[in-house]
């Protein structure tokens, strides 16, 4: 038999496969891409990772977000929440956007929420989120997951931070209860 309709069909497969594959190829030959020394897109209201990073405490040492959770205020993690609203949503059943909804983030196992796409250095750490996984991520997103997609300098201020952490908290049916 002769199936001239599924011969041109898979030739015409075959043709733009060697186009898209050869357009590709032309294009790296061609253009030879330069590291930024900058990131390209800044996100208004955030630090730099080495601009004024969060001072030692007298003891010498960097306060920990944790220990100021109990004065840290719900209402005051919201404001400072919104700089976050960039990428992420809060709400319960929220979509996913440039990073994935934290509604019931506490305790929640890391990389699983569905639908997003995470890098494979969170995938790979397993476990669940703690509260001080979760000060060590929004203070230094890439030094706690090196290799992170996550593009945010961090939070520096330890107070800003417990406030994020205590409204992270309050985003759950049943908020799990403080360290």
């Amino acid at each position: 038999m002769h199936f001239p309709f599924y011969e041109k069909l898979g030739l015409a497969v075959l043709v733009t496969a060697w186009l898209v594959f050869g357009a590709n190829w032309a294009g790296n030959l061609l253009v030879h891409p330069k590291p930024l020394k900058s990131p390209a897109i800044t996100i208004a209201g955030v630090e730099e990772a080495g601009d004024k990073a969060a001072k030692p405490a007298a003891g010498g040492k960097q306060v920990d977000a944790l220990t100021l959770l109990g004065s840290a205020d719900v209402k005051a993690g919201e404001a400072a929440f919104k700089k976050c609203k960039a990428c992420h949503t809060a709400e319960k059943g929220g979509k996913n956007l440039v990073g994935p909804n934290l509604w019931d983030i506490v305790g929640r196992p890391k990389a699983s929420h569905e639908g997003f796409a995470y890098s494979g250095t969170l995938k790979g750490m397993g476990g669940a989120w703690t509260y001080k996984d979760l000060d060590h991520f929004i203070d230094d997103p890439k030094g706690f997951a090196k290799g992170t997609k996550m593009s945010f300098a961090g939070v520096k201020k330890p107070e800003e931070r417990a406030a994020v952490i205590k409204y992270l908290h309050s985003l759950s049916d049943s908020p799990k209860p403080l360290p």
